[in-house]
């Protein structure tokens, strides 16, 4: 029955991440190559397959940055943030994001800019219009950290008794991360002029769906990026 109970919940969590993550794509191709995708920021090369991104739009323009948090801690709470493990996952159920920040703040690129990442889903942000429910997939840049939220906001992924596995050290966000992400979102601002520093073009993920995500959560300083909490 243990057992049961474990292989439902991890099979939940992945649903979960890959119904907030996949919207279905309309988009013609675009030619890829221009400077404005290209980080100027260091980063490690860790490209997924194409089968996790989609092409944007000829016309599309990156409008904002979406934050998330992400970990294997439903199915290893003791080790929760093993990168092959995270990418094997994103590889098979075909989601993911532009980058991934581990925990000692090392920036992996994921997916080219120039390709949409399944990692918003659907959802609308409060202060825009009807005409752009579902649709940031495809003009925004989504960025993972290596982060576990509070117990509460886990417990769509994972039980009580699996939490209380997890090491302390392992929730919430290190400042390695808050330093490489200041230093990833100043590179994308730079290159994407529709992309300004502030709370509007700046979103979590739990902004955007707060009925399914509850990402980046409330263990995450924006303070420590410039910004302030809505």
């Amino acid at each position: 029955m243990k057992k049961t109970y474990l292989t439902i919940t991890c099979l939940l969590f992945v649903l979960f991440f890959i119904s907030s993550a996949f919207v279905p794509s309309k988009s013609p191709s675009l030619a890829g190559g221009e400077e404005k995708f290209i980080p100027k920021t260091e980063v490690a090369p860790k490209l997924l397959s194409n089968a996790c991104s989609r092409n944007r739009s000829s016309d599309a323009s990156i409008t904002h940055v979406m934050l998330h948090f992400c970990s294997n801690a439903a199915k290893k709470p003791e080790n929760p943030y093993n990168l092959k493990d995270i990418l094997n996952i994103f590889e098979t159920y075909r989601v993911s994001a532009h980058y991934i920040i581990d925990r000692e703040g090392i920036i992996h690129h994921l997916v080219n800019e120039n390709r949409a990442a399944h990692h918003a889903g659907r959802g609308h942000l409060a202060h825009e219009g009807e005409n752009h429910h579902n649709d940031l997939n495809g003009r925004s840049i989504g960025i993972e950290m290596m982060a576990i939220g509070t117990q509460t906001e886990m417990s769509k992924f994972i039980s009580t008794e699996k939490y209380q596995k997890i090491n302390k050290n392992d929730v919430g966000f290190t400042e390695a991360q808050y330093k490489s992400l200041a230093r990833l979102l100043k590179d994308i601002e730079s290159r994407h002029a529709d992309v300004s520093h502030d709370r509007k073009h700046i979103v979590g993920h739990d902004e955007y769906a707060p009925s399914r995500r509850s990402d980046p959560g409330s263990l995450f300083d924006w303070n420590k990026i410039g910004l302030t909490l809505n």
